[in-house]
């Protein structure tokens, strides 16, 4: 109970941080994290089988680089494409949840002994069992073919940040040592919400971690507002080991 108590005193502190943060510096960054640019994606895949015309039509909400990010928007293509946007994202994130589950799934997809046949075999075979779509199982055949079935669980991220970004929400991280009450989880959405303003959402995501002492740290983009115990107890560690000034006194 003391502990929600704190909790509570917190909010209000945090809001008031927020509304400190410079004007002129805010609405750069929010524009820069929440309103991305969206040119049409040159990804393509050998699965994605639509016209050209049609290809044209379809842009990716956010612009993301590397391996997984071209693989994650080169299936939400397809997925768009397919009208089963939602599907795929839940089968992708039940794979990634049965892989965390089984060793021994996870150690086949990251076994590069296994040969190819193998591995596109054993892909269709638990894509059969387990129902998948036609969009799904042929991605996974893809990965399967070119050995980057170990890439999974990266690719199945970037794949919910299009989602994510698709539907309009914005993801925020709250990090405290217990849970937050219902009424304090509220009033946090609320804030933050209040900072991204309309047509977009905030999506809260809750993590627990003791080694903060207490208070909270929430992460929002790219700004990280820290006030955390274990993080205050640093800065009055270093306060008191400085040197004091004797000439201002």
């Amino acid at each position: 109970m003391a502990m929600a108590g704190r909790m509570r005193s917190i909010i209000p502190q945090f809001n008031q941080l927020l509304k400190s943060e410079s004007l002129t510096q805010r609405p750069a960054l929010l524009r820069a994290l929440l309103c991305p640019t969206t040119p049409n994606s040159e990804v393509s895949r050998n699965y994605a089988t639509a016209s050209k015309k049609r290809e044209e039509k379809v842009k990716v909400p956010l612009v993301l680089f590397g391996g997984s990010g071209n693989y994650a928007s080169a299936l939400y293509l397809a997925a768009v494409k397919a009208n089963s946007l939602d599907k795929v994202e839940r089968e992708l994130l039940d794979l990634v949840e049965a892989s965390q589950r089984s060793a021994t799934f996870s150690q086949f997809t990251r076994d590069p002994s296994v040969c190819k046949d193998t591995r596109v075999k054993a892909i269709k075979d638990i894509c059969a069992s387990a129902t998948f779509s036609e969009t799904v199982k042929n991605f996974l055949v893809i990965l399967a073919e070119y050995g980057r079935l170990k890439y999974i669980d990266s690719i199945a991220k970037r794949f919910v940040e299009l989602t994510m970004a698709h539907r309009g929400e914005v993801k925020a991280i709250v990090t405290t040592v217990i849970p937050l009450p219902p009424e304090e989880e509220k009033e946090l959405k609320e804030i933050l919400q209040d900072i991204i303003g309309q047509g977009k959402r905030v999506k809260l995501e809750q993590k627990i971690d003791p080694s903060i002492l207490g208070g909270l740290v929430v992460e929002f983009g790219e700004k990280v507002f820290d006030m955390s115990i274990k993080t205050r107890a640093r800065q009055m560690e270093r306060f008191l080991r400085e040197p004091a000034n004797l000439n201002s006194l």
